[in-house]
């Protein structure tokens, strides 16, 4: 039995320093300015990483602990498609916006849960989506056809 309760401790601790490891391991992400312009005329500025290869995507924005009001990251998917996420091993609160190839807001996720695996699904076909801090949608008021810009959505492929 003690032999069983050591190979359970090794495995353990194996486990918690592969999640460790794998947490110091974050893939380079380049930055880029984003406006999100809002049915008001309201021009909404960030900055956010660039998550384009299927290692940044995976990757995300998991466990980082803070990031800036005006940050935020944007996943390009490369072609439209439905997409899912989920929050395992994100530690921040998340508004996802999904957006087509035109850059407009198709649908919103606000407040995604930390830690959670539940699905959050785009309810249709979409080829980006920026993920800000929670409560960002509801203080500056962004809605579903608001329009978005940055480098990685107006390039042409």
């Amino acid at each position: 039995m003690a032999i069983h309760a050591i190979k359970g401790a090794f495995l353990a601790l194996f486990f918690i320093l592969a999640v460790s490891a794998f947490a110091q391991q974050q893939p380079h992400f380049d930055k880029e300015p984003l406006v999100i312009q809002t049915a008001s005329g309201r021009m909404l500025n960030f900055t956010v990483e660039i998550a384009a290869s299927n290692e940044q995507r995976q990757y995300g924005l998991m466990f980082r602990k803070e990031m800036a009001e005006d940050a935020g990251m944007i996943f390009d998917f490369g072609q439209p498609r439905r997409v899912t996420m989920w929050m395992e091993n994100t530690i921040l609160p998340l508004d996802m916006l999904f957006i087509d190839s035109g850059g407009t807001i198709r649908h919103i996720k606000e407040n995604a849960v930390p830690y959670s695996r539940a699905i959050i699904d785009s309810m249709g076909e979409v080829k980006y989506v920026v993920e800000l801090n929670a409560g960002v949608v509801r203080k500056f008021e962004i809605k579903v056809g608001d329009k978005v810009a940055s480098a990685t959505v107006t390039k042409k492929k």
